[in-house]
C-alpha cells in the first residue's frame, strides 16, 4: 500500500467516524467529502472501495441499528425515525424492512428479553444489521 493510499484510508476513516458519531444530523455526501478532504464523486468512489458499500448506506444502516435499540427500549416508530435523524416515515420503514427483513412495527412487537441477558457489547455485535457486500478491508482480513 502506498502512503498516498495510506493517507487516503485515514481521511476516509475521519468521513466514517463523522458519519458513526452524527448520524442523527442531516448529513450528506458533499458534507462527509469534505471531512475526507476530497471531491464527493472521489469520496463516494473511495469509500465503496474500502468499506463495500456508500457512504450514503453507511449513514442509513448506522440509523438502523440506532433504530432498532430504540424500538427494542419501547420507542414508537416514529419516534425511532425522528431521532435517527430520519424525516421520511415511509422511506425510514422501507429502508428498515430491507435492511433488517421485517418492519420496524413488526421487529418492535418481536420478544427481545433474551438480548437484555447479554452484554451491551454483544447484542451490539449480535444486532448490528449487516449487508453483504465485499471491500478491500475485508479481502485484506481474509
Amino acid at each position: 500500500m502506498t502512503p498516498q493510499e495510506l493517507e487516503n484510508l485515514a481521511h476516509l476513516r475521519r468521513a466514517r467516524d463523522l458519519i458513526d458519531r452524527d448520524y442523527a444530523k442531516p448529513l450528506d455526501v458533499p458534507t462527509m467529502a469534505a471531512k475526507a478532504l476530497m471531491s464527493p464523486a472521489h469520496f463516494a468512489r473511495q469509500f465503496r472501495a474500502a468499506y463495500g458499500e456508500t457512504p450514503y448506506n453507511h449513514l442509513m444502516t448506522r440509523r438502523i441499528e440506532r433504530a432498532m435499540t430504540l424500538l427494542r427500549e419501547g420507542a414508537s416508530v416514529t419516534d425511532a425515525c425522528m431521532a435517527v435523524g430520519c424525516t421520511s416515515l415511509g422511506s425510514f420503514s422501507s429502508r428498515f424492512t430491507e435492511i433488517v427483513g421485517e418492519s420496524p412495527t413488526a421487529y418492535r412487537r418481536r420478544e427481545h428479553s433474551a438480548l437484555k441477558a447479554m452484554p451491551a457489547c454483544v447484542v451490539k455485535t449480535q444486532t448490528r444489521p449487516r449487508r453483504k457486500a465485499s471491500s478491500r478491508i475485508e479481502e485484506a482480513a481474509a
